[in-house]
């Protein structure tokens, strides 16, 4: 399959004062379209710096990150932002739904801002809840969900827009574990079905189970996932 991020020697730091942190020490990686990444190590390693370069969240220091084709790194803060929202579906550990907005309302959001009129709107949020077995709670508040049920929502928002990555960070960091693999199942399933590419960061190891490949950060370098840690996810 190609490529369709490209991580080229890519570095970023932090700044306290006068001194400067170095938290990615000349990164490269490259991932292929429909590929499922598992970002792991220990807190403090960069991951979560790194997935937020690569959905243009944060820019890098040094290097290039290409994107489909696009060097986002060139990209000003605004064109950044407007790529972000046609490219790229977020997931995150807390599902982040409004609690006055049905399910369907939450999915329909990111649309809003699109050419879309209100019923194509409707009909695509409708689509994005039925690829997570929701379409029976799209009248649904997020209080009459359960922690699993809610985080669907948050993904089934993520990918309304069909975007070309979803980046997703410890998305099964608050569910138990029946849901948590329910979860991770429907991951698996964007990639082998629709072909989709997931970057996931996650503490995990049944979690990054579930990925094609992992990846091990520590002390800001990128290496494969030490032998411990791939016996600890098989």
């Amino acid at each position: 399959m190609p490529s369709i991020i490209d991580v080229q020697n890519v570095s970023k730091y932090y700044h306290r004062g006068a001194e400067s942190i170095q938290v990615l020490d000349n990164i490269s990686l490259t991932i292929e379209t429909g590929q499922f990444l598992a970002l792991m190590g220990p807190s403090g390693s960069g991951k979560s710096t790194l997935l937020n370069l690569i959905a243009g969240l944060d820019q890098a220091d040094q290097g290039r990150i290409v994107v489909d084709g696009l060097d986002i790194t060139r990209l000003s803060e605004t064109q950044l932002a407007n790529w972000r929202a046609g490219h790229v579906g977020f997931i995150f550990q807390f599902y982040n739904l409004i609690p006055v907005l049905t399910a369907l309302e939450n999915v329909e959001l990111p649309l809003m801002l699109s050419r879309l009129n209100r019923k194509e709107r409707r009909e695509h949020a409708q689509t994005a809840l039925a690829l997570v077995s929701l379409d029976d709670r799209m009248r649904h508040y997020p209080r009459q969900l359960s922690g699993g049920q809610q985080q669907r929502v948050a993904i089934a928002r993520a990918i309304v827009t069909d975007p070309t990555l979803l980046v997703a960070d410890e998305p099964t960091g608050d569910l138990d574990r029946n849901s948590a693999e329910d979860v991770l199942t429907l991951l698996d399933s964007l990639t082998r079905d629709l072909g989709k590419t997931i970057v996931m960061v996650t503490h995990d190891p049944r979690a990054a189970r579930k990925a094609h490949v992992m990846k091990y950060l520590e002390k800001g370098l990128l290496t494969d996932a030490p032998q411990a840690v791939v016996s600890e996810c098989v």
